[in-house]
């Protein structure tokens, strides 16, 4: 499975966009991935997807991966949906009439469900996978401390297979520095927004989480996603997983939640 990657002018710099090809398309999927990581930590489920009969797109966050921008700085989340937002448009020139479906991790997922909350009627399904909705009093209580210290993501909270944190803290591409102070505000706004953006009204949602996130933790995401539930809303909780269930022991059992989600979504009478 290879994936081509192109650049395209976003908001504020070049964005890198990943995308597998299929001449055979049936829908489109569109990832967005979480914070400081970038998108070909999602190969396998961009496979999976591709199997299934999709087109995939998913690009590098600005100052993620291999996109412009200083590193991990998410000061405006709004802006990174209007970059998502010129990518779905060139998967949709490419793809026209077909089905868009988006897929979000945790960040990723905060950015996927403000692009629901403003372009909703563009998609026809969407999948949140740990959002970031609720927030985490741990990383909020950073903010009360000048400077703010140096307290990187564990690789260790990612997921119950080892190999998944020693990838992450070997891989280049992902940020292992600390949390700015911007960008904890920038996410604190931006999960403030999502609260007063109104529900997703009649889009097919997925929400499905680990039990053991401690990075998004169950208890905070439930009552924020509750709270902008649409009329097509579901959700699963898998017992002991913990943040990154795409990568967790359990990983294709995810994956076929969400497939067969996508498939009785896009096979339903409208």
């Amino acid at each position: 499975m290879t994936a081509t990657a192109t650049e395209i002018e976003g908001t504020r710099g070049p964005i890198h966009v990943h995308e597998w090809l299929n001449p055979e398309a049936r829908y489109v999927a569109l990832i967005s991935h979480g914070y400081g990581e970038h998108a070909r930590r999602y190969d396998h489920l961009a496979g999976r997807l591709l199997a299934d009969g999709a087109a995939v797109s998913a690009p590098d966050h600005r100052g993620h991966g291999r996109s412009e921008g200083e590193r991990a700085l998410v000061d405006d989340l709004d802006a990174g949906v209007d970059d998502f937002h010129l990518v779905a448009e060139r998967a949709a020139a490419a793809h026209p009439g077909l089905p868009i479906v988006l897929i979000g991790h945790s960040m990723g997922g905060l950015v996927a469900t403000r692009y629901a909350q403003r372009f909703g009627d563009e998609l026809a399904a969407l999948v949140l996978s740990g959002p970031a909705l609720g927030g985490n009093p741990a990383l909020t209580q950073l903010l009360e401390l000048d400077p703010i210290p140096d307290v990187p993501i564990d690789p260790a909270i990612l997921s119950r297979d080892p190999a998944v944190g020693e990838a992450y803290a070997g891989d280049p591409l992902v940020y292992h520095g600390p949390f700015r102070r911007e960008t904890l505000l920038g996410l604190g706004a931006a999960i403030a927004a999502v609260a007063a953006g109104g529900t997703f009204g009649a889009l097919p949602t997925l929400w499905i989480h680990g039990e053991e996130d401690q990075l998004v933790p169950l208890a905070a995401t439930r009552p924020a996603i509750e709270h902008i539930a649409g009329e097509h809303f579901e959700s699963k909780v898998y017992p002991g997983a913990r943040h990154e269930i795409f990568n967790e022991l359990n990983r294709d059992e995810v994956v076929d939640d969400v497939l067969a989600f996508i498939r009785r979504v896009l096979t339903s009478p409208s």
